[in-house]
């Protein structure tokens, strides 16, 4: 396909991915139902698959590549673009657990027919709510319109998220830790508070990390951290302060501290190169 100009919001139909749409995909957040067929990419180095009726989300700038798409591949695709979408997000809350769940799961089955309609009107009354510019309220409406997507996306897989929550909270003690960490990592951020909840030792902690991961419960609890801060950076209708507090640090300067140790440059130096 040809390169198509920038916009809020695009809605195409495909039957094959060229490097055309590959660029294309990636510069916004892609939201594809698969009407047919078959799509075998590698997503942050793991082999996975889009098959006909499943619902794939990438995140603009993901790391991804499509690997094959079989002949008789065909899905409707929403693309959003990145900024729009995370100034519009409705529940701060919400929208970080839904991310990073996102980022680990972006493939979800969709189980009748109801959930695929629901998903397919979602993607055309946000485009038909992107095209009525004449509306006398368009800017506010089309925000509008973009929040009540995003509930509906954050509604239709809310239950396989609380179903994936709830097996690693009956699975083994590193699942459980994995759990904890996407509930309490926004605030909690010591080896001891995770070792006291599992009621195990931090070093047992550090032990069953290492066997399971080859990393240490530390560098999972930054991680998670790091993750959350860059989408609460990303976030325009907070300030810095704001995001501390969030995060409950004592004060902005320890925060601004950590981020840089984390990121490598300050919450401030972040947003600029963000533009």
């Amino acid at each position: 396909m040809s390169e198509l100009p920038l916009a809020k919001v695009l809605l195409l139909s495909l039957g094959s991915i060229d490097d055309a749409t590959k660029n294309l995909l990636k510069k916004y957040h892609a939201h594809l139902y698969c009407h047919s067929g078959k799509l075998d990419f590698i997503f942050n180095d793991q082999c996975m698959a889009c098959k006909s009726g499943q619902f794939l989300f990438w995140f603009a700038d993901s790391r991804w590549d499509v690997m094959e798409v079989s002949k008789d591949f065909k899905a409707s695709v929403l693309l959003v673009e990145k900024n729009f979408l995370i100034d519009n997000v409705p529940d701060q809350g919400w929208s970080i657990n839904a991310q990073l769940h996102s980022r680990v799961h972006p493939v979800k089955d969709i189980n009748t027919k109801a959930e695929k309609e629901k998903i397919l009107n979602n993607f055309n009354w946000l485009l038909l709510r992107f095209q009525e510019t004449d509306h006398r309220f368009y800017e506010e409406a089309l925000k509008l319109q973009m929040r009540l997507f995003i509930l509906e996306m954050w509604h239709s897989f809310a239950n396989e998220y609380e179903r994936r929550r709830h097996s690693l909270q009956t699975g083994t003690l590193y699942e459980q830790f994995i759990n904890l960490l996407q509930q309490h990592c926004l605030t909690k951020r010591e080896v001891q508070f995770y070792a006291n909840e599992l009621n195990i030792t931090p070093k047992y902690l550090n032990y069953l990390c290492k066997i399971h991961s080859d990393r240490t419960a530390s560098d999972w609890i930054h991680g998670h951290a790091k993750e959350r801060i860059i989408l609460l950076l990303q976030n325009r209708h907070l300030n810095v302060a704001e995001i501390a507090e969030e995060m409950q640090f004592s004060s902005t300067s320890f925060f601004t501290r950590y981020v840089k140790k984390l990121l490598g440059q300050t919450p401030t130096d972040f947003r600029k190169r963000l533009g």
